[in-house]
């Protein structure tokens, strides 16, 4: 995901306007995907498990309350307070029956958020605004970094010749290896080897 910066809420360093990550339930071992979103005047946290979206918003003075409680130097420390624990994998979450808690860090005294369940249709829209959100994000990371760079030498489509006839350098034709026999001579194949003539022996008879 490429983030894109806007200046945060207080007037210090930027933000990125969009994060992304997925969260484990602490009873049940489910996945849900964890957002970020912030746009002209509010702050958005999300979360989602594909089908119902619980969520709250943050406006630049209920940040600054956050901010207070949790002496923190700035409004964007506690967005990324969020999002770096979302990197690290040390936010979990809760679930009860109209809310979600969004537990940030491992320690009793960690910030908590907690989100409310979102009725239809507006739940629809916001897993819609969030499918396309989570497009245009790689579609720019995509135009950031590029195509692969080509290499002729390295064709991903080489094949391999370890089990391939052998071939002569220059004709190309391939050798047929034939197994030798015994007895064939080595220096016509196929015909066979011969043996020096020994003559016939006569026995000698007297005469008498």
């Amino acid at each position: 995901m490429l983030p894109t910066p806007t200046q945060n809420m207080d007037g210090n360093r930027p933000f990125a306007q969009m994060s992304y990550c997925t969260v484990v339930d602490k009873n049940d071992q489910c996945k849900f995907i964890c957002y970020t979103h912030k746009d002209s005047e509010m702050f958005n946290v999300g979360l989602t498990n594909a089908s119902d979206v619980w969520s709250t918003a943050f406006t630049g003075e209920t940040l600054n309350q956050f901010r207070q409680k949790f002496a923190l130097k700035s409004t964007a420390d506690y967005i990324m307070k969020i999002r770096s624990a979302c990197g690290s994998g040390s936010v979990s979450v809760s679930m009860q029956d109209s809310c979600a808690v969004l537990c940030v860090g491992t320690s009793p005294g960690d910030l908590n958020v907690t989100l409310s369940r979102l009725k239809q249709p507006e739940a629809k829209e916001k897993l819609r605004e969030l499918l396309f959100r989570m497009a245009d994000s790689l579609t720019r990371l995509d135009h950031t970094t590029g195509p692969a760079p080509f290499s002729p030498g390295k064709s991903p489509h080489k094949r391999s010749t370890d089990f391939e006839p052998r071939r002569q350098p220059q004709s190309g034709q391939t050798l047929a290896v034939k197994k030798r026999l015994p007895g064939d001579s080595l220096i016509n194949p196929g015909t066979r080897r011969k043996h020096p003539a020994t003559g016939v022996a006569f026995d000698e008879e007297d005469d008498q």
